[in-house]
């Protein structure tokens, strides 16, 4: 590919902090008062190479601590690298601390020509795009006022305005779709796409893995300051599913245009001997019951047979569950539940509403239950609960409940209204005149 069609060029990009025991050694290595090394090197970033193409949509994933919002402000040039280069061929407009350059003793006027100017635009031109800012941003008479009465909620949204509608080549986005009501969101999805249809160049962090399935063209994978790989969504999203799960080995998918770390594993060499040890648990679990039955291994299998977090919408999915029974029970009832973030229960189902009959087992026998079925959840995050209940000498009783336990996160391209996707094909008649 010719320079010219390059957008973005990043080469052996290093970025090292200096991390200090005591506040004192950061002084004294300030003003040279010492000869000896006082503190330790971390690297956000390290030997990062990559190339965005004019138009191309890139989105980067990876971990908290990966390095990907120190890379977009290294482009952006908020910082400044430790070494490597870094080429920008076109205007950047950047979506990263919003309302970072905004003067609190301004009004929201004064800061919309404050901030344009920054980014290089004359008077004129600010004058132009004035309208288009103001009506995005939908504040109203709140323009006039000083920045510092705004709510939170005003804030954003004319600091997204005014970077929205700056028409830039080069657009940059850290986490930022997700500002204001459900409205404004939608209405920056909006705008997000205009950018998309026309050709601009976007470079795309987010952890919403269904917005990165579905506006990205290629995806690059950052974990710990170091570029793992680069390729298709759908191949990029599944090495960090495993990195989520640190089962990431060796091999590269045929798909992926390079992969910098990892090791192969011989069969059986340290790997987990549960299942709940691939998974990302919930640190602040609720469990308890009468302990006459215990849940003692867990998991979440996709449709290729991986234990993972992330499951994609319309895809098969098993939920799995082990029980120890520490004494003999009767006809147990193995349960198995959806619930939102809010922690609204959406869905769930358990032995007896399916009519399994999972028999007496004795002391120290043990029973697998799968639920299996389609993902028909809308994208986002949901909590997974498990139960092991049933009746004793009459009386209802909680052998073992398991609330929260872990988070399973849906991937969609598209979504529909509500809490799951009915699944209706929808068609469109014109009527002859």
């Amino acid at each position: 590919m010719s320079e010219s069609e390059i957008a973005i060029k990043v080469e052996n990009l290093d970025k090292i902090y200096k991390l200090y025991d005591h506040r004192r050694d950061r002084l004294r290595d300030a003003l040279g008062l010492t000869k000896k090394k006082i503190y330790h090197e971390h690297y956000a970033l390290k030997d990062v190479s990559l190339e965005v193409h004019k138009g191309e949509t890139v989105g980067i994933i990876g971990t908290n601590g990966s390095g990907k919002s120190t890379i977009l402000k290294i482009i952006t040039g908020v910082l400044n690298p430790t070494a490597g280069n870094i080429e920008i061929n076109g205007r950047i407009s950047a979506l990263l601390e919003l309302g970072a350059g905004f003067n609190m003793e301004f009004t929201g006027i004064e800061n919309v020509y404050l901030n344009g100017t920054m980014i290089g635009f004359s008077k004129a031109e600010i004058d132009e795009k004035l309208a288009d800012i103001l009506d995005f941003a939908d504040i109203g008479d709140f323009v006039y006022q000083k920045v510092k009465t705004y709510s939170s909620g005003m804030f954003v949204r004319l600091a997204f305005a005014v970077a929205i509608n700056i028409e830039p080549e080069i657009l940059i986005v850290d986490e930022a779709l997700s500002v204001g009501d459900i409205f404004f969101q939608n209405k920056c999805y909006h705008k997000f796409e205009e950018f998309k249809k026309a050709g601009k160049t976007i470079v795309f962090v987010s952890h919403d893995l269904s917005s990165i399935s579905k506006y990205c063209d290629r995806v690059i994978l950052l974990d710990r300051g170091v570029k793992l790989g680069e390729g298709t969504p759908k191949v990029m999203i599944d090495m960090y599913k495993k990195v989520l799960v640190h089962q990431l080995d060796a091999k590269p998918d045929s798909n992926a245009s390079s992969f910098n770390r990892g090791g192969s594993k011989k069969d059986g060499e340290n790997q987990p001997k549960l299942w709940q040890d691939r998974m990302v648990l919930n640190p602040s679990k609720d469990i308890y019951g009468s302990g006459l039955a215990e849940i003692i291994d867990f998991c979440c299998v996709d449709n290729s047979g991986e234990v993972t977090n992330t499951i994609v919408k319309g895809d098969s999915f098993t939920i799995r569950m082990k029980v120890h029974f520490n004494t003999r029970i009767q006809q147990p009832i193995l349960a198995c539940s959806f619930k939102n973030r809010m922690g609204v229960e959406i869905t769930g189902t358990n032995t007896m509403f399916e009519h399994i009959d999972t028999g007496n087992p004795e002391e120290g026998d043990e029973l697998i239950v799968n639920f299996t079925q389609e993902m028909s959840l809308q994208g986002g995050e949901y909590l997974i609960s498990f139960g092991c209940v049933g009746y004793r000498d009459g009386e209802f009783t909680v052998y073992q409940r398991m609330y929260d336990i872990f988070s399973i996160n849906v991937i969609s391209s598209k979504d529909t209204v509500g809490y799951y996707d009915m699944g209706m094909e929808t068609t469109v008649e014109k009527v002859a005149k």
